[in-house]
């Protein structure tokens, strides 16, 4: 074997070696982030999970509103990714129970009967003014001693959260998109679709979080414009003390 055949043997051998440790890294890399989302949003390989949504008032048969449609083409993708399988089900026919199946909730906690139930159980702190009389103060979410106005096309409030109820590794979580208006909640499942990795490293794979977002110009600029408020966890998972009221606001009862 003259030099110059040796030379190329072992440039195509190293050549090899480096593609299959390229290969090797990145495939590992994607099975890590796989992994990761899949903890995040409680679906391993082969689950199963439910979409409950409101039903479509202006319709005679059941369907799911607009904008709940469009929130369930921002979320189709995360879960097709992570190898799990979706159910489409109406509020007012959700199972009693929760933490056997992620659970994504579109809508608002008045007509929606599943987030009523839950923001009543897992987010005491938190109570929205269902007044059918028109005032300032209608659709204002009350998070703690603060209360946050729906200006409608202009400046809309939506809550984001994930939640868990008991301590097994098994349990399942509640993910709320509970806005002032439709349209928030499907700026809500995009946020969530964009933003789930930073979220999964800022508060761990399975820990819970409740951020109140600001949806900006709807009537202009759709559900592209979200802007964070602030992170409301611990006051709004933190029951209001003893005594207290919200005049105007209203917690539906599951």
């Amino acid at each position: 074997m003259t030099d110059n055949l040796r030379e190329i043997v072992l440039g195509v051998l190293v050549a090899g070696v480096a593609a299959s440790l390229g290969w090797l890294t990145r495939s590992y890399v994607w099975r890590r982030r796989l992994r990761r989302k899949q903890r995040f949003f409680g679906l391993p390989p082969s689950s199963e999970c439910v979409l409950v949504v409101n039903r479509d008032a202006g319709a005679s048969d059941w369907a799911v509103a607009r904008h709940d449609v469009f929130a369930m083409l921002e979320l189709s993708p995360l879960i097709k990714d992570c190898d799990a399988h979706l159910d489409v089900i109406s509020h007012d026919t959700a199972p009693q129970g929760f933490g056997e199946r992620t659970e994504f909730c579109v809508g608002g906690p008045v007509a929606h009967r599943r987030i009523a139930a839950h923001m009543q159980s897992l987010l005491p702190g938190v109570s929205v003014n269902a007044d059918m009389e028109p005032s300032p103060d209608r659709g204002a979410f009350s998070i703690g001693n603060e209360r946050y106005r729906l200006e409608n096309g202009t400046t809309e409030h939506v809550l984001l959260a994930r939640l868990t109820a008991g301590q097994s590794q098994n349990t399942r979580p509640v993910f709320l998109f509970c806005g002032q208006r439709s349209i928030t909640a499907q700026a809500a499942a995009r946020y969530l679709a964009r933003h789930h990795v930073r979220l999964g490293r800022k508060y761990g794979l399975s820990g819970d979080f409740c951020l109140l977002l600001r949806v900006v110009n709807s009537q202009a600029y759709g559900p592209d414009v979200v802007e964070l408020v602030a992170d409301v966890t611990r006051v709004a998972t933190t029951p209001p003390a003893a005594g207290s009221s919200r005049k105007g606001n209203h917690r539906a009862s599951g």
